[in-house]
């Protein structure tokens, strides 16, 4: 018999992406987001939520614009100090020792150690109570060349890292199942 938890914003795995921005005097900046994910293919658009309170939330509003990094594991200990600390009292690119890169289609830059990058413009809002999501429209994916595999990108090589809502960073695991092919076996 299950338990029941509640209403609580649970979902499994959550990313631990890198959102970046540029604040008001055009200081390059990056907060940590668990709360996003692909909202849809056409136009593709990933979505981030961001409390208003939070210091990247006025500069995508500035901006119309953010990037979605995609950190690897190694960089587990700025994913974590870039969620912890505010973009308002520190240089948090110079302090996690990481690369700001000037987007090449949005007002906004991108982390260069971080292996994919999206580039976003702002396509939509929704105000969700302590939450602002803020659909991105994706106007282009960068890959490290040693993360493209063929026309994909090998996850394995990405090496991203995953949050518990329980507070913890993961990896991701290998491959279980092909999809779109592993379900056939229960077509009657």
């Amino acid at each position: 018999m299950k338990k029941s938890f509640g209403a609580k914003p649970l979902a499994f795995p959550l990313p631990a992406y890198l959102v970046g921005t540029y604040d008001e005097s055009s200081k390059p900046n990056i907060i940590t987001s668990a709360w996003a994910g692909i909202l849809a293919s056409n136009p593709p658009c990933l979505g981030v939520s961001l409390r208003p309170a939070r210091y990247s939330h006025a500069a995508i509003v500035k901006n119309q614009a953010f990037t979605v990094n995609f950190p690897s594991s190694k960089l587990l200990a700025a994913v974590d100090f870039a969620g912890i600390v505010s973009g308002k009292n520190v240089d948090k690119f110079k302090d996690a020792a990481l690369t700001p890169i000037k987007s090449d289609l949005v007002n906004a830059p991108y982390v260069d150690e971080c292996p994919v990058v999206a580039e976003c413009r702002l396509y939509k809002t929704l105000e969700l109570g302590s939450h602002t999501l803020f659909v991105g429209e994706i106007l282009d994916i960068k890959a490290d060349e040693e993360v493209i595999l063929g026309a994909i990108l090998d996850i394995e090589k990405i090496d991203p890292l995953v949050f518990n809502y329980g507070g913890h960073y993961h990896k991701v695991g290998g491959p279980v199942g092909k999809g779109f092919s592993i379900g056939k076996s229960l077509i009657k």
